[in-house]
């Protein structure tokens, strides 16, 4: 760990200036002005990292954005998901093309889920769509034996494998499957195969039970940040756990700027890990389905652009009292994470431009 954190370290002194105005030039439009949330961002530039942290993580309190406040991650936490399943096809324990009911035995192999793979889950084409995948948002979910009556009785209106339909319900399914077949709740195969072995102690995964693991912990709660709706309401307690699934390990991820830099630099082939990890990332990275003209869909990723230098590998996280961003540009060394603790903050739009004018800077062309 002493080395990744060694290896993602700023100059202590003459940063960027040019850098840093053009960051703040384009997050300014999404820091509220009515102090009802604010922003956190790591950028990765030329094999550094620098921060850079905007308005409150609590606005009552008056406390400030840092870079290890604690953000609710949203949709991130599937790139987690999708890394662990990458690794396990790297190591043959498990493969894309296997059906996800080999490893959740509940499931109806006879009935249309029975015909749905691990890969096409994790690229969101099953078809799986369910009411909590979508607006109007419900006001009901699943216990476990709801879930798996309810995927049981689901039938596809096209074969699996034929659409693109962005779907959670899949991503809780993928967990299911990763959890049966290692006899280990997600949060603990997220800690052992990812966060340990990258240093990224201040990210975790409550697990929602009255386990050690259940709750974030004291000191994390106090850094977490107090999340907001898009009207400035503050909405649920700082760190709080929401979700439609009604079982152990299916709420919401927190980590920090800080620590999800590691996992950005990690992902960009920056850091030195061990090589299932990073064989594992670059097999998440790879396009598997043609969403449009510019748009490409990979493991949990999506991939924007052609095969050109400017290609940007992302992933976009929105939930009613959270926003964030992971982007990269591998070919230009270039990568950026914002976290925002407010609704419809749209930080995906703002990441791609600042990634973009910092990558036709002369400092950056190839």
């Amino acid at each position: 760990m002493a080395s990744i954190m060694a290896l993602l370290a700023a100059p202590a002194a003459g940063a960027d200036g040019q850098v840093e105005r053009t960051v703040t030039r384009h997050v300014r439009s999404i820091v509220p002005p009515d102090g009802g949330g604010g922003v956190a961002v790591a950028l990765r530039i030329e094999g550094r990292t620098l921060f850079f942290n905007y308005g409150w993580a609590d606005r009552a309190s008056k406390r400030p954005i840092t870079t290890d406040t604690l953000f609710n991650l949203a949709s991130l936490r599937k790139v987690f998901e999708t890394t662990l399943l990458a690794q396990a096809v790297g190591n043959g324990e498990l493969g894309l093309d296997d059906p996800v009911a080999k490893y959740v035995a509940e499931l109806d192999r006879n009935g249309d889920i029975g015909r749905v793979t691990l890969g096409q889950l994790a690229t969101h084409t099953s078809g799986l769509l369910l009411p909590q995948d979508h607006p109007p948002w419900p006001d009901w979910g699943y216990t476990l034996p709801e879930f798996i009556r309810t995927l049981n009785a689901w039938k596809a209106d096209k074969a699996p494998g034929q659409q693109h339909l962005y779907t959670h319900a899949g991503y809780v399914l993928l967990q299911l499957a990763l959890e049966r077949r290692y006899g280990v709740p997600i949060d603990e195969l997220i800690d052992e195969r990812l966060l340990r072995p990258l240093g990224m102690t201040s990210t975790t995964l409550p697990r929602q039970d009255d386990s050690a693991r259940g709750r974030l912990s004291p000191e994390h709660k106090r850094r977490a940040a107090q999340g907001y709706s898009d009207s400035a309401e503050p909405l649920g307690e700082p760190g709080s756990q929401e979700s439609y699934y009604r079982w152990p390990g299916t709420g919401q991820m927190y980590s920090s700027a800080r620590d999800m830099a590691v996992f950005l630099a990690a992902n960009l082939g920056e850091l030195p890990i061990e090589r299932s990890l990073r064989e594992a990332m670059n097999l998440a990275h790879q396009d598997a389905w043609i969403i449009g003209p510019q748009s490409r869909q990979a493991l949990a990723w999506e991939v924007l652009g052609g095969d050109a230098p400017t290609t940007i590998t992302e992933k976009y996280g929105g939930l009613h009292n959270a926003s964030a961003y992971i982007g990269m540009m591998p070919r230009r060394r270039l990568g950026i994470v914002i976290l925002g603790n407010r609704g419809k903050q749209y930080p995906n739009e703002v990441g791609r431009r600042i990634l973009l004018e910092l990558a036709a800077s002369r400092r950056l062309r190839a």
